[in-house]
């Protein structure tokens, strides 16, 4: 089971510049969207995410519902104002509350977890 984190996360998705053939190169899109977020459970560790990728909890990862595999995303805890960027590599969450799924490391990285998880 997923944790969840009852936080805002400011989201600053920018799209992953295409393959390297393409010419010439586009800017990348940008879009700025709140929302809530979860970060993974350490069952998921080793497990194979659906772009086939094995999920580590020391890598900056994440799960969205529909953005392509490789999408830079920034996100930024509205309560610390600290940020990271990771990368899409998974589908997920299947919540209608939830839109992003975060590695353990990113969501540390924020200063999420103490504020949710007991020591």
């Amino acid at each position: 089971m997923k944790f969840h984190l009852k936080l805002l996360l400011f989201i600053c998705l920018a799209s992953f510049a295409a393959k390297a053939q393409q010419v010439p190169t586009k800017e990348r899109d940008t879009v700025v969207k709140t929302i809530f977020a979860t970060y993974y459970a350490k069952k998921f560790e080793g497990r194979k995410t659906t772009s086939g990728e094995r999920y580590r909890a020391k890598k900056y990862t994440a799960a969205h519902r529909t953005l392509p595999f490789g999408t830079l995303v920034k996100v930024k805890n509205l309560r610390t104002g600290k940020t990271v960027e990771v990368r899409v590599n998974d589908r997920g969450p299947f919540s209608k509350k939830f839109s992003l799924d975060i590695s353990t490391s990113a969501a540390k990285a924020l200063g999420s977890i103490n504020s949710v998880m007991p020591r």
